[in-house]
């Protein structure tokens, strides 16, 4: 059953929604696993709504670094969103390469269980050069660990205006 599958695309490309919709073509009970830390008052309002849109049916995990803390075997699981955990690694380390060594160990540890994971990122780097280094560095350490999953997934989809596309694997259709 082990299954990854990255969603990738621009903001409000539709990439969220894609992926829990999979999920629910894969189980008639996902789990929902949010990385996101909340920052302030307008961010935890986001996070509510998101919470209110999915149903009952879900299992909600928020964990935003330690993802193979949480047993998911048999399970279809959504990572919502990989740009986020990326965040925290690097807001609680600062130094890139040892963030990016510490993602992919904790992801290989995530990805080791019998699950089907959906990961959501964005494609940051798309984009023109960020004006400072902090902003380039986090572009870097997204691309990198982007390229990371990618490699490892067995099926890559890229949102584009709300249509998906297929960059590696069979059509999810």
């Amino acid at each position: 059953m082990r299954r990854i599958i990255l969603i990738t695309g621009g903001q409000r490309s539709g990439k969220s929604a894609y992926a829990e919709g999979l999920a629910h073509r894969l189980t008639d009970r996902p789990v929902y696993m949010a990385t996101a830390h909340i920052w302030d008052e307008e961010f935890r309002q986001r996070v509510q709504r998101h919470q209110e849109n999915r149903g009952p049916e879900w299992t909600n995990i928020e964990e935003e670094m330690f993802l193979s803390r949480h047993d998911v075997n048999g399970r279809v699981v959504v990572v919502d969103c990989v740009t986020l955990w990326c965040t925290n690694y690097i807001t609680a380390c600062s130094d890139i390469q040892k963030d990016l060594a510490d993602i992919k160990t904790e992801f290989d540890k995530f990805t080791s269980q019998d699950a089907t994971f959906i990961f959501v990122t964005n494609e940051i780097g798309m984009g023109g050069v960020a004006m400072n280094q902090v902003q380039r560095q986090f572009t870097d350490l997204q691309g990198w660990v982007n390229q990371y999953i990618a490699a490892k997934a067995d099926q890559v989809v890229m949102m584009v205006s709300g249509i998906p596309v297929t960059v590696k694997g069979d059509s999810l259709l």
